[in-house]
């Protein structure tokens, strides 16, 4: 039987479109961006302190450094920043099409590296694409095919890759080779129906959670694709999820409230907020990107 949970509000960010979340241990805080506003944004649930720095244009996502600061992709490039945003430096001289596109969301990897994939700035568009940034600036398009590139994870073992075209109608997997990341065999591992696959993260246990864009749901599914779990959100765009706090139980989700009218911000005057529930399994620390 699914089971259903329940989410309070953590963080009243208020937000136009959070996503992209992760947990910066050392500093205790969980971070996420706010994609419109060209925002990075922490916050320390022991102070409750909720911090933020602007990083002069729309972002699609950022990540952890191994050196301890911050890894971007910026509205078309990749760029460096100290963990406050001081700093900030384009990592190499890749760029995609500013008219066209722009990147939305990504992650580092299992090796040190940054994944990040395009959407197009008009409803419909040409075809988007997955990239990956190494270290020294070197990027690669992993494939392109793609209607609007969203939320991706690895399992522990480096031996699958999970990733959502949100125009895809679900969720797909990959074969991937430990050692490289190489993809291969990709599948369809759960369709989505009513709403749009957006941000996942995977828990300890395998299990990938997913947030799905106008339902006001995040859901879980195990690692046989079965639905296990539904937590309700009070407001319809929901982004992603990440697992934080000191022993990674909190479960915390991002929202949005993109394209609103006055009256559905009325209607729905959480929507942007950061909400958090405790699902009774733990996550993974997030990968960091560098050498």
């Amino acid at each position: 039987m699914t089971r259903t949970l329940d989410a309070e509000i953590a963080v009243p960010a208020q937000c136009e479109l959070a996503e992209g979340p992760f947990w910066d241990a050392a500093h205790g805080q969980l971070r996420w961006v706010d994609i419109l506003r060209g925002q990075v944004h922490a916050f320390d649930p022991v102070t409750a302190a909720h911090t933020w720095f602007e990083t002069g244009g729309e972002l699609g996502t950022a990540g952890l450094t191994r050196d301890g600061g911050l890894v971007l992709a910026l509205s078309d490039h990749f760029a460096l920043a100290g963990d406050d945003g001081a700093d900030l430096r384009r990592l190499g001289d890749f760029a995609v099409d500013g008219s066209v596109f722009r990147f939305n969301d990504g992650k580092p990897d299992p090796w040190g590296s940054m994944w990040a994939g395009t959407c197009t700035l008009a409803d419909k568009g040409p075809p988007c694409a997955l990239y990956r940034v190494t270290p020294d600036g070197s990027v690669t398009e992993l494939f392109g095919g793609i209607g609007l590139s969203n939320g991706l994870d690895w399992t522990d073992d480096r031996r699958s890759f999970y990733f959502a075209d949100s125009y895809g109608g679900g969720v797909d997997v990959f074969a991937t080779d430990p050692g490289t990341g190489a993809l291969s065999g990709r599948r369809q591992f759960v369709p989505v129906s009513g709403g749009l696959p957006d941000g996942l993260t995977l828990d300890a246990e395998g299990g990938l959670w997913l947030a799905v864009w106008g339902s006001g749901e995040l859901r879980r599914y195990t690692p046989d694709g079965r639905l296990d779990t539904v937590v309700k959100l009070p407001v319809t765009q929901v982004t992603s999820a990440a697992f934080g706090g000191a022993d990674l139980s909190t479960l915390y989700i991002t929202t949005a409230r993109e394209n609103f009218t006055p009256g559905e911000v009325a209607a729905q005057p959480h929507a942007g907020d950061i909400f958090a529930c405790t699902p009774g399994v733990t996550g993974r620390p997030p990968y960091l990107f560098g050498a």
